[in-house]
């Protein structure tokens, strides 16, 4: 792990230097950063770990477009492509473009991804009324999902370059099936085999998951929203205020599978508490569903507008660390996070705009409405399944808060570019295991 790391860096800071860019007030490199000017290229190798999925690899290309260097550190544009491979089974393709100036006065921001998640995490829904039993085989909680999604938001201005209009068009397919059990099974002694069903297909027996939505389904959403921005820098903000609100709309008539209507509120908001040193960051969303029906296949989605790509549930490294991936599912959740960041060293390396940086932080998450988890399977309550049901769901339990707490490491490279190391304990065992590790690229928020 180490290894794989410091060659990460490496590479990182021997590309960078050789990258196509004017540097700009050379005598000042000591007291402030190089204005980067033209276009600046990062291939890299993808090396991280995430508890969740295992280690990481693959490559990457950051395209970053300074212009003629006025807006350094903000990008005129930029894209990011990556392919890459996780050790527990996953596979993903991300590209991604983001432009302040191909359509005047609007931001665009395009994506489009593919995943294979070869064991996906599956924990029930509603939080603690799934109960969560560490001792069992890992294939108990998973399921197999291939995933493909395409979007194209647009933001303007509304006022003072501080509000904003969102819209965008959202496009995804979801297909889901059981694990693949002659993969995870071969070569392993007949006594550690995994033979009986999966939490996912005990959902399908007690007619939680329904027949008709059971191997997923498409999505074709419009969204629309409002955004207040006082960010003084999008990579790295050291101070101001972060908001959304915005509301996702999938009718049937727009070629989804399944109508369902969806909002969600964002408030972030960044303290500078030693100028250019110690920030204080926090984040408080909100996702809820409008009416009491949403797809079960889209539960684990966890939206965004503007240039980031849509991600999985709550739990794990971009939502709440230490927490396991799609542990809070629900019709409407909350989650939380809160963190001081401290730069304790800046430098040049290379020609490089190079900074040290701690973090010490703390994540929760709630399900606040919950997802039907009544029986509907056959039997009475004396049957064998019933009792099964019993023994997985408490639908008497209502959620609390899932924490966890840590601490983290970073490494700024030109300001847009940083290598993220992150170690998070969960309060609660019925959350994960005693602690999760996460390397990759960027601020939580």
């Amino acid at each position: 792990m180490k290894k794989g790391l410091f060659i990460l860096l490496s590479i990182t800071f021997w590309l960078n230097a050789i990258a196509q860019e004017e540097l700009i007030a050379p005598e000042k490199q000591s007291k402030e950063d190089i204005v980067k000017k033209g276009i600046s290229l990062g291939p890299l190798p993808v090396i991280a770990f995430d508890a969740d999925k295992g280690l990481q690899y693959g490559a990457l290309l950051n395209i970053y477009d300074f212009g003629d260097g006025s807006h350094y550190p903000q990008p005129r544009q930029q894209w990011y492509i990556e392919t890459s491979w996780y050790t527990k089974g996953t596979q993903q393709y991300f590209l991604t473009y983001d432009t302040r100036h191909l359509i005047p006065d609007v931001r665009m921001s395009v994506a489009s991804t593919v995943v294979f998640d070869k064991a996906m995490d599956f924990y029930g829904y509603n939080g603690f009324q799934a109960n969560y039993y560490p001792e069992l085989q890992s294939p108990f909680y998973r399921l197999q999902r291939f995933a493909f999604s395409a979007k194209a938001d647009f933001v303007g201005n509304i006022w003072n370059k501080k509000l904003f209009w969102q819209a965008g068009y959202y496009f995804s397919s979801y297909k889901y099936q059981n694990i693949d059990l002659a993969s995870i099974n071969k070569g392993k002694p007949e006594s550690e085999k995994f033979t009986g069903q999966t939490l996912y297909e005990k959902y399908i027996d007690w007619g939680i998951i329904s027949q008709d939505e059971k191997k997923g389904g498409l999505t074709s959403a419009i969204r629309a929203g409002l955004m207040y921005d006082t960010r003084d820098f999008e990579a790295s903000p050291a101070r101001g205020i972060w908001a959304e609100a915005n509301i996702t709309m999938a009718p049937k008539f727009l070629g989804s599978t399944n109508s369902y209507y969806r909002y969600m509120l964002i408030f972030r908001q960044y303290l500078p508490l030693v100028p250019d040193h110690l920030t204080f960051a926090y984040r408080l969303d909100y996702q809820g569903s409008i009416g009491n029906y949403l797809p079960y296949y889209i539960m684990p989605v966890f939206s965004n507008i503007g240039k980031e790509y849509d991600r999985d549930g709550i739990g794990g490294y971009r939502t709440v660390r230490g927490i396991m991936r799609d542990r809070v599912q629900g019709l409407d959740v909350g989650f939380l996070n809160a963190e001081f960041r401290w730069k304790f060293m800046r430098f040049h390396l290379l020609k490089q705009n190079i900074y040290l940086g701690l973090n010490a932080f703390l994540d929760g998450a709630v399900v606040t409405r919950n997802y039907d988890l009544s029986y509907r399977g056959t039997g009475d309550e004396n049957s064998d399944m019933f009792k099964e049901y019993k023994k997985y769901i408490d639908t008497t339990k209502s959620d609390g808060f899932h924490f966890a707490s840590g601490g983290g490491f970073r490494i700024g490279i030109n300001q847009n570019f940083i290598i993220a190391v992150d170690y998070a304990v969960p309060f609660n065992k019925q959350d994960g295991k005693k602690g999760s590790l996460y390397i990759n690229t960027g601020f939580l928020f």
